[in-house]
């Protein structure tokens, strides 16, 4: 009865042991997953950044703005404070117009400068918001 009473013992003890132990395994992902992940959402959003900057330094962009009375440095200096929802759908507004005018327009047609002139506004409205 005594060693039954000792076996018992042994085995609660062995089992309150063991159990928080296994508890404290991480479930979480490893370092080099999250660093990883963090590394391509910042060179995603300096790709899209880039892409913006690129659009505004085009000359018929820099026309348009000129037309429109907008100051392109500020809108420039804007896209640099510009992350997360508000730079995708700036990055894709730009690739739109991007797109026009790699696509063969000798001119800008009205709706190329409404679209110029509506990423200039979104920019500066972003910049005047923050």
């Amino acid at each position: 009865m005594r060693m039954s009473a000792l076996l018992v013992a042994l085995v609660f003890l062995f089992v309150a042991t063991v159990s928080p132990a296994g508890a404290q395994t991480s479930h979480s992902a490893p370092q080099s997953a999250i660093d990883a992940a963090l590394q391509q959402k910042i060179s995603n959003a300096t790709a899209d950044r880039e892409a913006v900057l690129r659009l505004l330094d085009r000359p018929e962009v820099q026309s348009v703005a000129g037309n429109a009375g907008l100051d392109l440095r500020r809108a420039k200096d804007a896209v640099s404070t510009i992350d997360g929802p508000q730079l995708t759908e700036l990055t894709a507004q730009a690739s739109q117009v991007q797109r026009a005018l790699e696509g063969g327009q000798s001119r800008i047609t009205i709706n190329t400068t409404l679209l110029i002139i509506g990423l200039l506004v979104l920019v500066l409205l972003i910049l005047a918001l923050k």
